[in-house]
């Protein structure tokens, strides 16, 4: 007699996803905001925008990962943080625009669905959601096998705001003598891992677990410090004083992101000297023989936001952020750019 093949023969267990967004659901309702009007398990989140506090709602919307950071995560078997990288990554670059995160969606992909593993992925994402004042209405876990080794699993996030019309944030108001206020950041955040993981295990084979004693604990610990969510903090000083730009350094560091919102007539000019550079970024620097200038295109050297504001208003700004608990630095300004200058110089 013939066999006969299921799903789960082929390494989908549905059974088990189901048990999955069982457990998830109790959760996933904290994270609800008044405008959520379905609950998980649907075929799309319905969340009802109300359109009568705006004039002019313009919605904004981003999606990112956590890249090989992920590769840490496995390594350790550790998973409660991820999941609020995730949120962060794409809360963080909706903010910087004057946006409110409104809600977010997440993807998971895994070679085999372990649910208590996945759970504390959702628990890091839950989390990260909350501390962002954005509900989860949404998801996608997808058991891929062949595809994704059994232990592998990888991430991905959307998030959608609104802000006024005329009150987007895009750096088209910059002035010179403008201030870089720098806040700072939770370690790595979640950019420059495959760098960071080159020098560490693979040029000096440290061993993850071992405690560092420049970091005080192991060095996976320290890879895995979870990216910062500043959106309470920005949106706070969005209400209160004149914000002309925002950066959030991800992916590209100081030299790339900067350039993004700072108009063609100006530059930023960044003093290096202004706040205490993270240990961990002088670890990677010195093991991996790496100059300065790659150091500030890689990494966010412990700044993780910008935000450039009149020179005026920087020590309100900076006595704010200090209240809200952020840690906040006076790091550069804003002059005329010459035609042959680059948009950014470092002194």
């Amino acid at each position: 007699m013939q066999k006969k093949f299921s799903y789960k023969d082929a390494g989908v267990d549905i059974d088990n996803a189901n048990i999955f967004v069982e457990k998830i659901k109790p959760f996933i309702k904290t994270t609800y905001r008044k405008e959520v009007m379905s609950p998980i398990g649907g075929f799309g989140g319905l969340f009802h925008l109300d359109v009568e506090k705006y004039t002019k709602p313009v919605l904004v919307s981003s999606t990112d990962g956590v890249g090989t950071k992920l590769l840490i995560s496995q390594m350790m078997d550790k998973h409660d943080t991820v999941g609020i990288d995730l949120v962060a990554m794409s809360v963080n670059d909706v903010v910087v625009q004057g946006a409110e995160p409104l809600f977010f969606l997440d993807y998971i992909a895994t070679g085999k669905l372990n649910v208590d593993r996945n759970v504390k992925i959702i628990e890091g994402i839950v989390h990260g959601c909350r501390d962002a004042g954005c509900a989860l209405i949404g998801g996608e876990t997808a058991e891929m096998p062949s595809f994704y080794k059994e232990d592998e699993y990888d991430l991905a996030g959307f998030c959608v705001g609104v802000v006024e019309a005329d009150k987007i944030v895009d750096g088209s108001e910059i002035r010179v003598r403008d201030t870089i206020i720098g806040i700072a950041s939770n370690g790595i955040h979640s950019n420059g891992f495959s760098l960071a993981r080159k020098v560490l295990f693979e040029k000096e084979k440290l061993d993850i677990n071992k405690k560092i004693d420049d970091l005080g604990h192991s060095i996976g610990l320290e890879l895995l410090r979870p990216t910062k969510i500043y959106v309470k903090s920005i949106l706070n000083l969005i209400k209160n004083f004149t914000i002309r730009g925002i950066v959030h350094i991800t992916g590209g560091g100081f030299i790339d992101n900067i350039p993004r919102i700072v108009p063609d007539p100006c530059r930023a000019v960044i003093f290096q000297d202004k706040w205490e550079i993270p240990p961990i970024f002088s670890l990677i620097r010195a093991m991996g023989n790496i100059d300065n200038e790659e150091m500030y295109r890689v990494f966010n050297m412990g700044i993780g936001m910008m935000v450039i504001a009149p020179e005026k208003e920087s020590p309100e700004i900076i006595e704010r952020l200090e209240k809200l608990g952020e840690k906040a630095f006076s790091i550069g300004f804003i002059e005329k750019r010459d035609k042959n200058q680059p948009s950014i110089s470092f002194i």
